[in-house]
């Protein structure tokens, strides 16, 4: 296999060949924010009309818009890391049916190959060209949602071993036909799913919240004016571009490195370690993935766009900037990685659980900024989002039922603050529907759900505490868990320690336990009670520098036992 290392440096595309400083500053923040609007007003569309529990609650999707050249224009508030891909997606879409020539006003289109989304195959674009009356290209609206199934091994797989396991493939079909429905691949999509009614649903939905977007580009556009329009999204490139450089100039120049550790690769039970490497020169950021294995044998390989997006993200969030990020905003990064290795798979290279590397590689990334300035990032997550998920045939009605959502963790404490109980930065905008909702739609019931005694790191500002569930099947169900990170606990800073890890233990009727990490198909009983823990942040700065004051609160609330106090924080005790 060619394994070329090719580094790939992101300028946000083209220019639009307009002077953006000729563009109003008024203007330019009316236009700005009527683009997220639009991008609001799209995911929307899609929470209120998806059929899917996982679209409309859990938030797991991202809506967008882009310009002709494919620029990001606006982005709402959802699912971080699948933003960043968006791009791809389009790109990749758009030369399945023939390129930009092929495109006609109404067209939509419908795209899932992992290599082009930067996700597994569950994870589908719909992209829809935006043309003028005059048939100008004005750019794309487009989203990308989870779907429940896609016919795939499993409905959720830990053990796949190339491509073709991972479910049914779009590489790029119109779904719509100048504005005219292509039941050929409805009917394809129904035919590959195990719950027709949800993925149609969601199609559905996903295919309005694109035309929203497409309608409402053209009013804006039509409001300003082609020509005023596009000076103000020059001028708007050029100062996310310009914000972000200055924050990152302020940095020493240097080179900073991390490694990471994950369980396995899905197959076997060895570890794999890897490193990534952060570069500071002057206000550009280089993130190299080159020395990372190659792609593993199992599906804990992360596709190129992913690989991107997660970078983005990660310096974003580093940031803290509070408004939608527009394509300027990621001039200032350069991503490096190697055809054929992990962070970028060819095909028909496995990737199904491709966020599982994707959040080890965000903690190293935020652990290599930390060698940069002592006060810069947090110490790290728990670092996964401790999935356990059961699926079935109902007996009573023959119905599928399929559970299991992303859960919260313990994160890592700053330089000024304890640390936090959050979804990992990947799913930042990610939500866990309530106890209720879930025992009302699925056939099992919650016996515990409760922050983790003990699971923070100790140091002066203590980490986040985990998460303890328990539910109870109350029919037989096959799981699925993607528990990771539970080998290796969060990492700490500045004398900081380490919280607990992740675990996830099954206890059958008749008595037997099992600890386990990653499994697929697993047959359980009626009666099966599943128990996720999920792990604490990391510490910062030494324990003996905690606010004793601090640690009786810690103990008066429950998050710390006696013992705990006692074994990290003796000065408290005289």
């Amino acid at each position: 296999m060619d394994m070329e290392t090719k580094t790939y440096t992101y300028v946000a595309g083209k220019n639009l060949d307009v002077d953006g400083s000729a563009a109003d500053p008024v203007t330019t923040q009316l236009v700005r924010n009527s683009l997220n609007s639009i991008a609001n007003q799209m995911r929307n569309t899609l929470t209120r009309a998806s059929f899917s529990p996982i679209v409309y609650e859990a938030n797991d999707f991202c809506v967008a818009l882009y310009d002709h050249n494919i620029c990001l224009l606006s982005q709402a508030p959802t699912l971080p890391v699948f933003l960043g891909t968006m791009n791809f997606c389009i790109e990749a879409a758009v030369e399945g049916v023939g390129g930009v020539e092929a495109l006609e006003p109404g067209d939509i289109l419908l795209y899932n190959m992992p290599y082009g989304t930067g996700s597994h195959a569950q994870d589908a674009a719909v992209v829809m060209p935006v043309f003028m009356e005059d048939g100008e290209l004005a750019g794309y609206a487009c989203n990308k949602a989870h779907w429940y199934d896609i016919g795939a091994k499993n409905p959720y797989c830990t053990d796949t071993e190339d491509l073709f396991q991972e479910g049914v493939i779009f590489p790029g079909v119109k779904i719509y036909k100048r504005g005219e429905k292509n039941d050929d691949i409805f009917r394809m999509v129904e035919a590959n799913t195990r719950t027709p009614d949800y993925v149609l649903g969601d199609l559905h939905a996903q295919s309005a919240s694109a035309r929203a977007g497409a309608d409402a580009l053209v009013k804006l556009i039509h409001r300003f004016g082609r020509d005023t329009f596009r000076m103000c999204v020059q001028r708007m490139f050029d100062h996310g571009e310009a914000m972000v450089r200055d924050f990152f100039a302020k940095l020493p120049d240097g080179i900073y490195t991390a490694t990471s550790t994950m369980d396995n690769d899905g197959l076997t039970d060895e570890t794999i370690d890897f490193e990534i490497t952060v570069e500071i020169e002057g206000s550009t950021i280089r993130i190299d993935y080159s020395k990372v294995p190659d792609a593993v044998a199992g599906p804990m390989n992360c596709p190129f766009p992913s690989t991107v997006s997660g970078s983005r993200v990660a310096i974003g969030m580093m940031l803290g900037e509070g408004g939608s990020p527009a394509e300027g905003h990621f001039r200032p990064l350069e991503v490096v990685t190697r055809t054929g290795s992990m962070f970028h798979p060819v095909a028909p290279q496995p990737c199904y659980l491709y966020g599982w590397p994707l959040m080890h590689a965000m903690e190293a990334i935020y652990e290599a900024f930390s060698k940069a300035a002592a006060d810069l990032v947090p110490s790290g997550s728990a670092g996964d989002i401790c999935a356990v998920q059961a699926y079935g045939y109902h007996s009573e009605t023959g119905e599928f039922f399929f559970n299991g959502y992303a859960l919260p963790v313990g994160h890592g404490a700053s330089a000024d603050a304890d640390g936090a109980t959050l979804y990992v930065p990947a799913l930042a905008k990610s939500t866990l529907p309530s106890a209720e909702i879930q025992e009302a739609k699925f056939p099992f019931v919650f016996r515990k759900w409760n922050l983790a005694p003990d699971s923070c790191g100790p140091g002066k500002y203590r980490g986040g505490l985990g998460v303890d569930y328990e539910w109870q099947v109350m029919h037989d169900a096959r799981l699925i868990s993607t528990v990771e990170n539970t080998k290796t606990p969060a990492w700490a800073q500045q004398g900081g320690l380490s919280g607990t890890c992740n675990g996830f233990t099954i206890e059958y009727p008749d008595g037997r336990i099992e600890k386990r990490n990653k499994v697929t198909g697993l047959p359980v009983p009626d009666g099966t009670i599943i128990k996720i823990h999920c792990g604490g942040g990391g510490g910062y700065g030494l324990p003996s520098e905690r606010d004793p004051e601090a640690v009786r609160r810690d103990l008066e609330e429950g998050y710390i036992s006696e013992q705990h106090a006692r074994q990290y924080y003796p000065h408290v005790f005289g």
